[in-house]
């Protein structure tokens, strides 16, 4: 997994987490992902609750990214 560029964090009630990533894109590095995410231990292992991603293209326009398939 790729390390980001940027990533900010803080506690929500109820043991969640509030993160905020943001990565650089394999194909242009003027392009970036913004990652929004709220995680909570579940039976003992870190599960993302709700997960936002959203594409920010070199030219600043901005489109949200389809949710990614879970693994099998």
């Amino acid at each position: 997994m790729p390390r980001p560029k940027e990533s900010f964090r803080i506690p929500l009630d109820d043991d969640k987490f509030l993160s905020i990533s943001v990565f650089q894109t394999r194909n242009d590095p003027e392009a970036e992902v913004i990652v929004a995410q709220i995680s909570q231990v579940i039976e003992g292992e870190w599960k993302n609750v709700a997960r936002l991603a959203v594409y920010r293209s070199p030219e600043g326009n901005y489109r949200q990214l389809p949710e990614r398939e879970k693994p099998k």
